[in-house]
């Protein structure tokens, strides 16, 4: 069903009653009662990166890093734990234009590559082959000649929109951040479409957008949904101030407000997961689930979040025991979600892997 802009707007206007009845609504209506995880190791390649959002600490300087670029035999290692713990996701994910800083060019250069995509490409390649481990890169900005090359060793990409407000590149969110300009994401993501690569987006909330923006936001995706189909979840992001970084003293977005987004979001996108990170909601996911979340994105049983490094992830158990209180279920999958499980979407030899996985550990 299609939705106006001002019916989804009234829902974001709803007083407590009219949304507990929404809430009673949806549920009443929702046929799966299942909350899809994916297993996954966190490869966080170089922290090093063009932008220098107010929010980030994943960023590092040369100076402060302590590494530079992951080498091979530092990948293949966590690979090969990956293994041990039946993770189906290699996540790879580095600093927007990382290469384009001479550090690494120099780094690259002496492992004998010219980009950071050529370096994951062969990273991703011997993941597939040698570990069976699925590739999801996310590596901000890139061009559709990249996204095409990547798709041939990669199950999934993903590129948070975030927002589509353009006054927060004047602001301490973004003022120093130019791949964060919402015309050059938009770009990325319909090249992504026009590719046909399983994608993950999302909005990044409390960042000083208004209710207007995520209108704007959530309309603009629906806009590429229907025009490319290639959106397989869509992540509410709730900022976390930490300490150290510009935006240290920013409140955080009133969980009311999450709640409403994750309830417009499912009414908008039914043809799309929603997802929100566990590790920044820890003890509400069953409060988002009936709110119409179904996805709680990569957990990994190996290594940190390390875009949230101050918000460890919980325990599977743990949000078993949770979901279990309203009767919804965990159930794992794939970094790439089954609709898309085909030729179109899948080069040769990722769906041949994809098969593969999903028959060995069982996942539906």
């Amino acid at each position: 069903m299609d939705f106006s802009r001002s019916e989804i707007k009234t829902i974001l206007d709803y007083d407590l009653i009219d949304l507990f009845d929404l809430i009673k609504k949806i549920n009443i209506e929702r046929k799966i009662h299942e909350i899809t995880y994916s297993k996954n190791i966190f490869l966080p390649l170089t922290h090093i990166c063009k932008n220098n959002c107010g929010y980030c600490t994943f960023k590092q300087s040369p100076e402060e890093a302590s590494f530079l670029l992951m080498n091979k035999q530092d990948v293949f290692k966590q690979l090969h734990e990956a293994n041990k713990y039946n993770c189906t996701e290699a996540l790879f994910t580095f600093g927007e234009d990382a290469d384009e800083v001479d550090v690494i060019k120099d780094k690259l250069s002496v492992y004998g590559y010219d980009s950071m995509v050529d370096y994951v490409y062969d990273l991703s390649n011997v993941s597939l082959n040698k570990y069976n481990v699925l590739p999801h890169t996310n590596m901000g900005i890139i061009s559709r000649n990249q996204i095409h090359r990547l798709k041939k060793v990669n199950a999934s990409m993903g590129l948070m929109l975030e927002t589509t407000n353009k006054h927060l590149l004047k602001t301490i969110v973004h003022k120093d951040s130019p791949g964060k300009n919402p015309d050059k994401r938009i770009k990325m993501i319909s090249d992504a479409g026009k590719e046909k690569i399983p994608f993950t987006t999302g909005l990044l909330i409390g960042i000083g957008e208004s209710h207007e923006d995520h209108l704007d936001s959530l309309f603009k995706l629906r806009q590429l949904q229907d025009k490319y189909g290639h959106i397989q979840e869509i992540i509410i992001q709730n900022f976390k101030p930490k300490l150290g970084i510009p935006m240290e003293n920013y409140p955080e977005p009133p969980i009311i407000d999450l709640i409403k987004l994750t309830l417009v979001s499912h009414i908008m996108f039914p043809d799309i997961s929603i997802q929100i990170p566990p590790n920044l909601n820890r003890k509400l996911m069953s409060i988002f689930a009936i709110a119409g979340a179904d996805d709680i994105g990569g957990i990994s049983p190996i290594t940190m979040d390390y875009v949230n490094p101050d918000a460890p992830w919980p325990k599977i158990e743990e949000l078993k025991l949770e979901l279990d209180s309203i009767n919804y279920s965990l159930v794992e999958r794939l970094p790439v979600y089954n609709k898309y499980i085909n030729r179109t979407f899948l080069s040769p030899l990722v769906y041949d892997k994809v098969i593969q996985i999903k028959k060995e550990y069982n996942i539906r």
